[in-house]
């Protein structure tokens, strides 16, 4: 951690997601990074929200922001979505929050989705019930700890969590409240009556706070600041703020899952349930799907071939473009786009030729990227387009698959510098709230990559096909 000494004003974003907490600390006219700090979160996907707490604290001490003091003019937060924190009428959890990759609601949300129907919940929330859903996860609640339920007095999620403790109040934005399946971001409203109906009651809820809104001011265990603390957001709508996202564009996320969404001015709605209609964290809405198999896909196959990722990447680019004709289908553990909760990976396409560690390795990166490309071609089906990719996360740090990307999206690719762009969304809020005006940073392109051959498009029909074959879809 750093910190130069001299005068200037400070923003400072927290991302809490499942793996650990990050604070960043920006310059509030430039975004340039000042200092930065980070704790683990436990494993599991039950936690108390207590540790979340905790980490905050380890995370904010290491950051020095203490010792910027009143520099610094606003804090916001981005986390995990979809958790369900269930306190009592004096804070206390009911029962450890439930993490988005939570499934023990798997059977209550296809029960919410056997009773309405795919459309009908599409036009309420915008989106259809998945175990990862706030509203699921009440609705196990109350079937499985009926005494707990009984006890609830306020749901939240983790950042309306972490807001509470910055600030002493709940809070939520529209981005967040937008994964419960009870908030509508079309009408920007709660629907009460789906908690009536799957929870047995309504609790008090967080309010819903505009974009630049003020959740309140930082509390003195935080320091000597009295910082604004801005609405917060969820964390993939932190991405695209931190991105400075703008229609046309499209970002690709390869982390543990994969993520791809846009920023859009119209809500977008699919029936199926296989696009999540939320919102973003400007105003706008902020159209995603998401795939189960993204970088582990990558760690899995350098396992299999007995090789660090290093030499994993090595292997995969020195392979044919098309790996030889190997073809994976990367559903290593289930999927979720397409919806195949059960699949499995299949590797076809094998002859005593084509089977070497290189085109392995290169038919386990380009089975990623096909996997995302599916996504990608959903969301432009949805009339939203793809012009540009920007692609992040830890899986884009792989050579193999950066070169290899736009020709399999069939659009050019830029992948920014590495930053933390869910704290840096956050801190662009923070300055938001605190100064009236969202800044405009800009961001900087680490390399750029245009669709280069034919390969791409006999790589996506042989992709296809096998997936067609194998699951019919």
């Amino acid at each position: 951690m750093t910190c130069p000494a001299g005068a200037g004003t400070i923003a400072v974003g927290i991302d809490s997601s499942t793996q650990s907490c990050k604070v960043v600390a920006v310059d509030l006219a430039t975004g340039a990074q000042i200092s930065t700090g980070s704790a683990g979160h436990p494993d599991g996907t039950s936690v108390d929200p207590g540790l979340w707490t905790r980490a905050l604290e380890e995370a904010w001490a290491a950051a020095g922001i203490d010792a910027l003091g009143r520099r610094v003019a606003g804090v916001s937060v981005a986390a995990q979505q979809h958790g369900m924190v269930a306190v009592d009428s004096e804070g206390v959890p009911v029962h450890d929050a439930l993490l988005w990759n939570d499934v023990r609601s798997a059977d209550d949300a296809a029960a919410m989705v056997a009773d309405f129907g795919t459309k009908a919940w599409v036009d309420a929330v915008n989106v259809v019930p998945v175990a990862s859903f706030t509203l699921s996860k009440l609705a196990w609640l109350a079937r499985s700890q009926p005494q707990a339920a009984a006890r609830l007095h306020t749901v939240g999620l983790p950042h309306d969590w972490l807001n509470r403790q910055l600030t002493g109040a709940w809070s939520t934005d529209r981005s967040d409240a937008s994964g419960t399946a009870y908030f509508d971001p079309v009408a920007n409203s709660y629907r009460p009556h789906l908690l009536e109906k799957y929870l047995g009651a309504v609790p008090v809820l967080p309010e819903v706070l505009a974009p630049n809104a003020s959740a309140g001011r930082l509390l003195p265990r935080w320091g000597t600041s009295s910082a604004v603390v801005g609405a917060g957001m969820g964390d993939n709508a932190g991405a695209a703020l931190g991105l400075e996202l703008a229609p046309g564009e499209v970002a690709v996320s390869i982390g543990t899952s994969g993520t791809v969404f846009a920023v859009s001015d119209a809500p977008v709605q699919d029936p199926s349930g296989q696009l999540a209609g939320f919102a973003d964290a400007s105003g706008r809405h902020l159209p995603l799907l998401a795939t189960i198999n993204a970088a582990r896909v990558m760690a899995a196959g350098a396992a299999m071939l007995n090789v660090d990722l290093v030499e994993f990447d090595r292997l995969a680019r020195a392979a044919a473009p098309d790996a030889g004709g190997l073809t994976l289908l990367p559903y290593l553990d289930g999927e979720r786009t397409p919806n195949l909760p059960d699949a499995t990976g299949t590797l076809a396409g094998m002859t005593r030729a084509n089977m070497t560690p290189e085109n392995l390795a290169r038919a386990s990166v380009l089975a990623v990227l096909n996997s995302l490309a599916d996504a990608l071609s959903a969301l432009h089906s949805f009339g939203v387009p793809v012009e540009r990719v920007l692609l992040i996360g830890g899986g884009s740090k792989s050579r193999a698959l950066r070169e290899a990307a736009a020709t399999v999206f069939g659009v050019p690719v830029d992948v920014p510098e590495q930053r933390e762009y869910v704290a840096l969304g956050a801190a662009r809020q923070a300055a938001w709230a605190a100064t009236g005006n969202l800044p405009a940073w800009g961001r900087r392109i680490e390399e750029s990559f245009v669709p280069h051959g034919g390969w791409g498009a006999q790589v996506r029909g042989r992709y296809a096909e096998l997936r067609r074959a194998v699951y019919g879809v």
